[in-house]
């Protein structure tokens, strides 16, 4: 029996090609750039492929769908975070990056956001780790992505603990 030309060619063709759970690196690749291409975090990246460090090579193959690590929050910290005090308000939820930002006389902390006045103080709460910071909105951004509310300054986004996500989860409490 034969096999058509097309069977043929798709089977040489997926043979040791990755999933759609897995990526391949390629040249070029690094740990963010890939974790960027599939919506996830460095850190859970590496949880995943037992990556001590940021090390990758052409080639190897990474597990790009593991089961996110739940971080342990505590109760009183969870219950905190639940709901706003008087002086905020909801502001929405989305992505957080960061970017170079724009210098401030009052504060390092800053950020872009596409809608809220400028000097208004946002507190960004990253959803998987519970830490928070205070930034003040002297920016407009993020652009290009609907999904990404808030644009956050280096000083920021390292305060938040994701540097080395490059995106993350966050919710916006405003300041009344």
């Amino acid at each position: 029996m034969r096999l058509p030309r097309a069977a043929v060619l798709a089977v040489l063709l997926t043979a040791g090609a990755a999933t759609a759970d897995s990526v391949t690196v390629q040249p070029g690749d690094t740990l963010w750039s890939i974790a960027r291409r599939a919506g996830v975090s460095v850190t859970d990246l590496q949880a995943w492929n037992d990556l001590p460090g940021d090390t990758i090579r052409v080639g190897m193959t990474l597990t790009v769908n593991g089961a996110a690590p739940v971080p342990s929050v505590p109760a009183a910290t969870a219950t905190a975070r639940s709901a706003p005090t008087a002086d905020w308000a909801p502001a929405g939820r989305g992505q957080a990056v960061y970017y170079g930002g724009r210098a401030d006389a009052e504060t390092t902390m800053t950020a872009a956001h596409p809608t809220l006045p400028f000097g208004t103080w946002v507190r960004v709460t990253h959803e998987r780790t519970g830490q928070s910071v205070l930034v003040k909105i002297n920016d407009r951004g993020p652009f290009g992505n609907s999904a990404r509310v808030i644009d956050l300054s280096i000083s920021a986004a390292r305060a938040l603990g994701m540097l080395s996500e490059g995106v993350a989860p966050v919710r916006l409490d405003v300041r009344r």
